[in-house]
């Protein structure tokens, strides 16, 4: 497949636009800044000839390319998010191409202290000889999703310019605020009409997701018993000390910092309050459902346990689904995972196929009826300063989204 790709220049050109979200802001999208790539996207989408390509109030961004085949083709979409993580700043990015890397430490002129370790990144052992795109030291790259983005943008721009390649129709979304969770809040799924899709949002080359956590929340909100600290013998009962009790009677295998590939966990994600009333926050996690509710249940034992040390306090518990694993959606559809892996493959990539330890959004199109997994972008140290994408990993990543087009109208 003779490919001219331009998917850096893309790349470039989208870093530079800063598109953070805000977790605390009410508005839809969370910042009017996400607006400014997607509008820059449309023209972009226009240009090559998405002529239906536009915009709505809520951020989203939607494409078709046209079916040119007489078969009757499944519609398909590919999907990634414009903003970048909170956690981090996404002002100003200056991308900088590091060239043929032979394994040297990679340090960032605007902040010598952010050096790229082999040891520290095990997946630049295999990237000898290719270039690495990285940020210059105050901000991260934006590469989760802007890889993402310019992959799918390059992969139309071929589809478009080669017609003789025989696919069914293919629509294009670009959301909002995934970082924060709110990705597919306001999708319309009337305007996309589809009927499977595909996340560009993975990292190492050639890996493929199709089963996430699935999630709950879960608050513990505290009553206590509050009293003038001068005079509060027999008489206070601090929610505050409470609520620290409970966090450190949780196990602590099962927890983040000590689990790893299926395994679930309970996370405590923030404390908030004062003597006489506290909420600690919590996130739940596993990959078999019905561990949920013996986490939770867990959660309630220890909370319960402590209280018998304080007999005026009260506890109560709220547990709100968040989302689940998507595997138990997609696996009613095996070809929708078999065609990606396919397409990896042709790309001529060995395919991973793995588990998230996470969400997509994905995963909850997933259970809005739209069976959608996870292809790789190439994007790596995602929502910190040292993020870097490999060139040759985003045009790999292209060559399996044009493979993925074809293949379905192949095996209609």
């Amino acid at each position: 497949m003779d490919i001219r790709y331009q998917v850096v220049e893309r790349f470039l050109r989208y870093v530079q636009i800063d598109t953070q979200s805000n977790p605390y802001s009410e508005t839809v999208p969370s910042t009017e800044k996400q607006k400014n790539l997607g509008r820059l996207l449309v023209k972009e989408l226009q240009e090559i000839g998405l002529q239906d390509a536009e915009m709505d109030e809520n951020g989203y961004v939607y494409a078709s390319i046209p079916s040119n085949t007489d078969k009757q083709v499944p519609v398909i979409f590919f999907c990634s998010h414009m903003d970048t993580s909170p956690d981090c700043s996404g002002e100003n990015v200056k991308p900088i191409i590091h060239k043929n890397y032979q394994g040297e430490d990679i340090i960032l002129p605007d902040d010598t202290s952010v050096i790229l370790k082999m040891a520290e990144h095990p997946d630049l052992a295999h990237q000898i000889g290719n270039d690495i795109i990285t940020a210059s030291g105050k901000t991260l790259l934006g590469a989760d999703n802007k890889a993402g983005i310019a992959e799918i943008m390059d992969a139309v721009s071929f589809l478009m310019n080669h017609p003789e390649l025989k696919h069914g129709e293919i629509k294009i979304l670009f959301t909002p605020d995934e970082e924060i969770g709110r990705g597919v809040d306001h999708v319309n799924l009337a305007k996309l009409k589809a009927d499977f899709g595909y996340t560009i949002d993975g990292e190492t080359l050639g890996s493929f997701e199709d089963e996430t956590f699935s999630a709950d929340g879960m608050i513990v909100h505290i009553q206590g018993v509050s009293a003038h600290p001068g005079f509060a013998k027999n008489k206070m009962e601090s929610a505050i000390k409470i609520a620290a009790n409970i966090v450190a009677a949780l196990p602590k295998d099962l927890s983040p910092e000590h689990t790893s590939d299926k395994q679930g966990f309970i996370h405590p994600v923030a404390i908030k309050g004062e003597v006489e009333e506290s909420v600690i926050e919590f996130i739940i996690r596993d990959f078999d459902d019905a561990m949920l509710p013996k986490h939770e249940e867990l959660v309630k034992k220890i909370s319960l346990k402590v209280l018998e040390n304080y007999p005026s306090a009260k506890v109560t518990f709220t547990v709100k689904e968040q989302y689940r694993n998507m595997k138990n959606i997609i696996a009613k559809y095996p070809k929708v995972s078999d065609y990606a892996l396919e397409a990896i493959q042709r790309a001529g990539i060995k395919p991973k196929a793995q588990s998230i330890r996470g969400g997509t959004d994905g995963s909850r199109l997933s259970f809005m009826g739209l069976p959608c997994p996870n292809i790789f972008a190439g994007e790596h140290a995602f929502h910190s300063k040292q993020e870097w994408v490999s060139v040759q990993d985003m045009e790999a990543a292209v060559r399996t989204i044009i493979n993925l087009a074809l293949i379905w109208e192949e095996k209609a």
